[in-house]
């Protein structure tokens, strides 16, 4: 059974509870007013569509990430999020060089099937995703259609103050995505910390520009 492994071990991880119901309120309210939320397009089918979501990026200085044709280059850290971080690597053990930040401002926002398997982030990336906010569910899936056979997804039900660990083939062999929800709920935000490794010369050229 998929959900025996997700659950249980390698490569998907949930910790509900990680941040007791105090600190997450406390970290939804001090990042939801300094963070500098924006908006993300996409190009779909020939047209540019907006992300349905809001985000925003942190790391050490200087780092580079590129994803779904953007450059992101970290700007250094905020204060709530690098100690956070430094919880985080305490806890799983993994270095942590950029955080990006997702805003699900209510049901309608999403996020539809990927991988985060871009090549500055490493074969097998190691990525702590913390929950504020609403509870909503997250689902995965093989990478890999078979023939004939239904993919069935696993729906994580990612609560507030909950830690997400996606590592091993978890990337590479897996997608995930966050639908929309049929139940109104209220704002969502998805913290998740990841090593960024140093961009290859195209895009570091692309990065500086």
């Amino acid at each position: 059974m998929i959900l025996m492994m997700i659950l249980s071990a390698e490569p998907f991880e949930l910790i509900p509870g990680f941040l007791n119901q105090d600190e997450g309120e406390g970290l939804l309210a001090e990042l939801d007013a300094q963070v500098a939320w924006r908006d993300e397009y996409l190009q779909m089918f020939g047209r540019r569509v907006r992300s349905p979501r809001r985000v925003c990026w942190y790391g050490d200085e200087g780092v580079g990430y590129r994803y779904s044709g953007h450059d992101h280059q970290a700007p250094g850290w905020l204060a709530p999020l690098e100690g956070l971080r430094e919880r985080l690597q305490t806890q799983i053990g993994a270095d942590f060089n950029f955080a990006l930040l997702n805003r699900y401002a209510n049901h309608s926002d999403s996020m539809g099937w990927h991988a985060d398997n871009e090549p500055e982030l490493g074969p097998e990336p190691v990525i702590a995703s913390v929950s504020l906010g609403a509870t909503r569910t997250f689902l995965v899936r093989p990478t890999q259609k078979i023939p004939g056979v239904r993919r069935n997804s696993t729906r994580l039900p990612l609560e507030h103050g909950s830690l997400l660990v996606m590592r091993g083939v978890s990337q590479r062999q897996y997608q995930h995505s966050l639908p929309k929800s049929s139940q109104p709920c209220g704002k969502r935000l998805n913290l998740t910390f990841r090593h960024v490794r140093p961009a290859s010369a195209d895009v570091a050229s692309r990065l500086i520009r």
